[in-house]
C-alpha cells in the first residue's frame, strides 16, 4: 500500500466482494498528516442483513466439518498475514498512529501468532467428555456478529473472528469505521485462503446503522463487542431483546500500584512505558501511578527521565517512540482532560496541553500530571498519553484508591517481592495485573471486571466463548 488514496467499493459478503449499494463513503485519515487516506463504503442496514443470511446459510456445512480442516484454514490465514506483514502495518500505523516499527510487531505480529494459536487450540480441545450417563458435547454458538474498535484494529478483530471460525461459528465483521483497511486487507487474505462463502462477511459502516442490525438481527446469536462502555451498554441493551449471547470488553483506569519496598526506577519506567503504549490508546493502560506519598518527589523526578525517552513523531518515521492519535476529536477530547486536570490543580509533571511542534498531525504531547485520588482524571478514561500519579498514605489506602473506579480491566503491582506483589493483587479487583512488570501472555485470559465488560479473550478462555454445552442422557446399562 502506498501513499496514494485507496478507493475500497465494496463489502465481503458471501464469499464474494459485493459493489456498495449506497454513494455515500466514509474517509479515513492518516492520523500523521491529517491527509484521507482511503475511503470505504458505508454500508446499509439491507447489506448487513445480506451478510447475516449468507453467515446463516454457511453455518451447517462450516459447523459439522472435521476440526482439523477449519484449523486448516485458519493456518493459512496465519501465514497470509505474515506474508502481508508490510502491507498491514504500514496500514495500522497511518490509521491509527503507532509508529511503524512498533505496529509490525504489535499490531500485526500479534494477530498472525493468534491465529495460528487459536489452530492448536481447537485441535487440542476437548469436545466431549462422559459425565455419569451423560455425554456433554460442545459445539458452535453460531452466527456471531463482531463489532471491533480503532486502536488494535486487526488484534480486536482477531481475537473474536479466530476463534469463532475454529469453534464452528460463522461471523459478521464490522470493524471500525476510522481504522478499517486492515480489515478489508485481511478480508483479502481470508478470500485467499479459500475459506468457503459466508463464513467470514465483512460490512463496513457505523454503530448507529450496521451495528445496530448486529445486536437485534433474529438470526444473530452472538454479538462480541469491543469499544466504549457506553457503546457497550448500548449492544447490551439491543442484544436482551432476542437473549443473543453477548461478550463486551470495554473501557479501563487501571492502577500500577509501586509498593514502597519496590525498585522505584524500574517501576517508573515501566509505568509510563505501559501508559504511552500507542500513545495511551490502550484500553488497559496503566494510566493510574499509584505512589507513597512520602516518595513522591523522587517519582517526580523518575516519571520526567522516563518520559524524555519518547521521541514525538509521524509514525512513519521509524525514529518516532511516540505517533499521533487517530483522530482530531480524539487529539481534541484528550487535550481537554488535560486541560480539566490543570483547572482542578493537577502538578504538570511533563507534558501539558500545548501542541507539539510537529507541523500537522493528531499529535498530544505525553503528559504526567499529579492529582488527588478524587480528580476527574483519577476516574474517566482519557484514551490519550497521559499518566495521572497518585499519592497513597499506606498499603491499605493504595488497594483502596485502585479499587475506586467503575473499571476493573488491567493493573500492576511493583514490589521487591513477587509474593509481595501477589499479596496486594489479589486485593485488586481487575481481570489481570501485572506482577513486577511480568509481559503480557497472549494465551491467558483477558478481559474486565465490573464495567470493564464480560467474558474473556485469548487462548482457550476465547475460544470457549463461542461453544454452547449440550447434554446427552443415555439409559444406563441394566445390571
Amino acid at each position: 500500500m502506498d501513499s496514494a488514496m485507496v478507493v475500497y467499493p465494496a463489502h465481503y459478503i458471501n464469499g464474494q466482494w459485493r459493489k456498495a449499494q449506497a454513494a455515500e463513503t466514509l474517509p479515513v485519515h492518516d492520523s500523521s498528516t491529517e491527509e484521507v487516506m482511503a475511503t470505504v463504503p458505508a454500508g446499509t442496514a439491507a447489506e448487513a442483513g445480506d451478510a447475516v443470511l449468507a453467515a446463516t446459510q454457511a453455518f451447517e456445512a462450516w459447523s459439522g466439518l472435521p476440526v482439523e480442516t477449519r484449523a486448516g484454514y485458519l493456518d493459512k490465514i496465519a501465514a497470509g498475514i505474515k506474508a502481508r506483514t508490510e502491507d498491514l502495518a504500514l496500514a495500522i500505523a497511518r490509521e491509527v498512529g503507532m509508529p511503524l516499527k512498533m505496529a509490525r510487531a504489535v499490531q500485526v505480529g500479534g494477530p498472525a501468532w493468534h491465529w495460528a494459536n487459536f489452530a492448536k487450540v481447537a485441535r487440542n480441545f476437548e469436545w466431549e467428555k462422559k459425565v455419569g450417563n451423560s455425554v456433554v458435547v460442545r459445539e458452535a454458538v453460531g452466527v456471531v456478529g463482531c463489532i471491533t474498535p480503532w486502536n488494535f484494529p486487526l488484534s480486536q478483530i482477531t481475537l473474536k473472528i479466530a476463534p469463532a471460525m475454529a469453534a464452528g461459528c460463522t461471523v459478521v465483521l464490522k470493524p471500525s469505521e476510522i481504522a478499517p483497511v486492515n480489515a478489508m486487507i485481511l478480508a483479502e487474505i481470508i478470500h485467499d485462503a479459500g475459506v468457503p462463502a459466508g463464513v467470514f462477511n465483512l460490512v463496513n459502516g457505523t454503530g448507529p446503522v450496521v451495528g445496530e442490525v448486529l445486536g437485534t438481527h433474529p438470526q444473530v446469536d452472538m454479538v462480541s463487542f469491543t469499544g466504549s462502555t457506553g457503546a457497550g451498554k448500548r449492544v447490551s441493551e439491543l442484544a436482551s431483546q432476542s437473549v443473543k449471547r453477548v461478550t463486551l470488553e470495554l473501557g479501563g483506569k487501571s492502577a500500577s500500584v509501586i509498593l514502597d519496598d519496590a525498585n522505584f526506577e524500574a517501576a517508573v519506567k515501566g509505568t509510563v512505558s505501559a501508559c504511552m503504549l500507542n500513545s495511551g490508546q490502550t484500553c488497559s493502560a496503566h494510566t493510574r501511578m499509584l505512589v507513597p506519598a512520602s516518595r513522591y518527589e523522587e517519582v517526580r523526578a523518575l516519571a520526567q527521565a522516563a518520559v524524555a525517552r519518547f521521541s514525538i513523531g509521524p509514525s512513519l518515521d521509524e525514529a518516532s517512540k511516540l505517533g499521533p492519535l487517530v483522530s482530531a476529536a480524539q487529539r481534541d477530547r484528550v487535550l481537554n482532560f488535560i486541560r480539566i486536570g490543570i483547572a482542578e490543580g493537577a502538578d504538570v509533571i511533563a507534558g501539558g496541553p500545548d501542541t507539539p511542534a510537529t507541523g500537522k498531525g493528531y499529535f498530544v504531547q505525553p503528559t504526567v500530571l499529579g492529582i488527588k485520588a478524587s480528580d476527574t482524571l483519577a476516574q474517566e478514561e482519557i484514551f490519550g498519553p497521559v499518566l495521572v500519579v497518585i499519592p497513597y498514605r499506606d498499603e491499605e489506602d493504595a488497594v483502596t484508591i485502585a479499587n475506586n473506579t467503575i473499571y476493573g480491566l488491567g493493573g500492576a503491582v511493583w514490589s521487591a517481592s513477587d509474593e509481595h506483589a501477589v499479596k496486594v493483587a489479589r486485593r485488586i479487583r481487575t481481570g489481570q495485573i501485572d506482577i513486577n512488570g511480568g509481559p503480557f501472555n497472549g494465551s491467558a485470559p483477558f478481559g474486565g471486571y465490573k464495567q470493564s465488560g464480560n467474558g474473556r479473550e485469548n487462548g482457550i478462555y476465547g475460544f470457549e466463548e463461542f461453544l454452547e454445552f449440550k447434554a446427552m442422557q443415555f439409559k444406563p446399562s441394566a445390571g
